[in-house]
C-alpha cells in the first residue's frame, strides 16, 4: 500500500499541552490527508484508550502532570504504536530515553513541519523499529552540551544507534568531542554496566599497538616477562573505543579486519584463539575515503568500522553553543579544583563567544580552566581574557592592540573594527614605503597588494586628514 493511502486511512493522535503546536502540527497533517485527534495531557490519551486505538501517536515530553515517556512505555507494554517523541529538550539522555522507551523517531522542537509530517508518514508507512532494550535504565549526565541544530541532530543519533551494536565512526576535527559521543553511546546501550575501554591509535608506536589491542604472552618479545591482556580483553562484554583510527598501520588494519570479522584473535606470541564480545566505536579526524584513494587504509575495513556515522561539527558551525559550553566549563573547573566559583560578565561572554577556537570544544574548555585560575576576581572580565588566552601569534603589537579594543568596547565605543582596520593599513602603507623610499611599485610588491590598491588607500587618506 502506497504512503498516501496509508495516511488517508491513519487516525494521528497528537499529545501536548501546547495548544498552538498541537494546532499546527495538526493542520498539516491534515493537509497531507491525514485523521488527527488532539490532547492536552496524558490523562485525556489514556481515558480514549478505552474506545479506540491510534494508527500512530506524536507526545511531548515534559507536559504537567505525567510526562510523555510513561505515556510512550505504558503504549508499547499495550502494543499501541507507533510513537514518536517531540520535544525541546534535545540532550543525549533525553533523546536516548525516549528511544529506548521505544519511540521511532524523534522531533526536536522546533521543528520544520514538512519534515515532521515525512516523518509520521514514513512511520505509518513502514513497520515500527524494535523497541530500544533497558528502559527502565537510569539516564545519565553527560558531558556533552548544546542546543544548536548540528548538535540536536548529533543526539538525535546517538539516541537512536545507542542501544544497538552497530559499528560507529564518528568524524570531526580535533577537539570536537569525539570520544565524549563514543562514551554516550557506550552509557545509553545494554552494555552500560560492562567496560568502556579507549586506546588513541597515534599516541602508540606503531610497534607497540598491536600487543596493545591484542596483548602478548610472556618471552612474546624482549621484556614481555609475563602474559597481558590487550584492550580487546580488556572490554569483554563492553565498547572498545578506537580513536585516530586512520594513523593505524595497514598491518594492524588487516589483524583488526579480521577481529571484526570473526570476534577472535590470538594474543602477541599466543596460541590460544580468544574469542571477543566487543562492540567497536572508532573516530578520526581524517578523511577516510582520501586514505583508502592514497592506499593507507583498507577499504574493507572502512566499510565494517563506518556501519553508522556521526559527523560531529566544529564550534564554528554551532557558535550559538559557545555561552553554554563555557559557563559550564567555569563552573565545572571551579569544582573539579575547589575553587570559588566564576560568573562571565556579559561583555566578557559576547568576546568569548565571537572567539574562533581553532582547537575547537577543547581549545574553549582549556581557556575557562585558565580563567577559573587566573582571573583575580569573581566576575570575568574582557581584560581577563588576554592573560588567559596566552601570547597571540605576531607579539606585543597585538597585545597592545587588544588592550585598545578592549578598553574601545567596555566605553561602547562605535566603528571599533573599521577603525581598527584603516590604522593598520595606514600603518603598513607608511612603513612600506619608508623602506622602499618612497617607490609606490616596490611598497606594493613588499605588502603583496597592487599598486592600483596601494594609490587608492593613500588617496583616501589624504582625503580623510582635509
Amino acid at each position: 500500500m502506497a504512503e498516501r493511502d496509508i495516511a488517508m486511512a491513519a487516525e494521528i493522535w497528537i499529545v501536548d499541552d501546547d495548544r498552538g503546536v498541537r494546532f499546527v502540527l495538526a493542520e498539516a497533517l491534515r493537509d497531507a490527508g491525514l485523521t488527527v485527534r488532539e490532547f492536552g495531557d496524558a490523562a485525556g490519551t489514556r481515558a480514549a484508550l478505552a474506545d479506540a486505538r491510534p494508527a500512530l501517536l506524536v507526545t511531548d515530553v515534559r507536559m504537567p502532570g505525567e510526562d510523555g515517556l510513561d505515556l510512550l512505555r505504558e503504549l508499547q507494554a499495550q502494543d499501541i504504536g507507533p510513537v514518536i517523541v517531540m520535544s525541546a529538550y534535545t540532550d543525549v539522555a533525553t533523546t536516548a530515553a525516549a528511544y529506548r522507551a521505544g519511540a521511532v523517531d524523534y522531533l526536536a522542537k522546533p521543528f520544520d513541519l514538512d519534515k515532521a509530517v515525512t516523518a509520521i508518514q514514513r512511520a505509518l508507512a513502514s513497520v515500527a523499529l524494535p523497541a530500544m532494550a533497558g528502559a527502565d535504565a537510569v539516564v545519565q549526565n553527560h558531558a556533552l552540551l548544546g542546543d544548536s541544530a548540528p548538535m540536536r541532530e548529533v543526539f538525535r543519533l546517538i539516541g537512536r544507534v545507542a542501544a544497538s551494536d552497530l559499528n560507529v565512526l564518528i568524524t570531526g576535527e580535533t577537539g570536537t568531542g569525539k570520544e565524549l559521543v563514543a562514551r554516550a553511546l557506550h552509557e545509553e546501550s545494554a552494555r552500560r554496566d560492562k567496560p568502556f575501554v579507549a586506546l588513541n591509535t597515534a599516541a602508540i608506536p606503531s610497534e607497540l599497538l598491536e600487543s596493545e589491542l591484542f596483548g602478548h604472552e610472556a618471552g612474546a618479545f624482549t621484556g614481555a616477562t609475563r602474559r597481558a591482556a590487550g584492550r580487546f580483553e580488556q572490554a569483554e562484554g563492553g565498547t572498545l573505543f578506537l580513536d585516530e583510527i586512520g594513523d593505524m598501520p595497514l598491518a594492524l588494519q588487516t589483524r583488526l579486519l579480521r577481529v571484526l570479522a570473526g570476534g577472535e584473535f590470538y594474543r602477541v606470541g599466543g596460541r590460544e584463539l580468544i574469542r571477543c564480545n566487543v562492540r567497536i566505536v572508532a573516530a578520526t579526524h581524517q578523511d577516510l575515503a582520501a586514505r583508502v584513494a592514497a592506499g593507507l587504509f583498507r577499504a574493507d575495513l572502512m566499510h565494517r568500522l563506518d556501519v553508522v556515522r556521526i559527523e560531529l561539527p566544529p564550534l564554528r558551525r554551532r557558535r550559538s553553543d559557545i555561552p553554554l559550553l563555557a559557563q559550564h566549563f567555569l563552573a565545572a573547573t571551579a569544582q573539579q579544583l575547589k575553587l570559588p566559583p566564576k560568573r562571565f560578565s556579559r561583555a566578557a561572554l559576547k568576546l568569548v563567544a565571537q572567539g574562533e577556537f581553532p582547537g575547537n570544544v577543547r581549545e574553549l574548555e582549556n581557556l575557562c580552566r585558565r580563567l577559573v585560575v587566573i582571573a583575580p576576581g569573581a566576575e570575568i572580565l574582557p581584560s581577563d581574557l588576554g592573560s588567559a588566552a596566552g601570547a597571540p601569534a605576531g607579539g606585543e603589537w597585538t597585545d597592545a592592540l587588544r588592550e585598545w579594543a578592549v578598553a574601545a568596547l567596555q566605553h561602547g565605543e562605535e566603528d571599533i573594527h573599521a577603525r581598527a582596520r584603516e590604522a593598520l593599513d595606514q600603518t603598513l602603507l607608511q612603513a612600506a614605503l619608508q623602506a622602499n623610499e618612497g617607490h609606490r611599485q616596490h611598497a606594493a610588491q613588499a605588502l603583496g597588494v597592487g599598486r592600483n590598491t596601494l594609490t587608492r588607500k593613500l588617496g583616501a587618506s589624504r582625503t580623510r586628514k582635509r
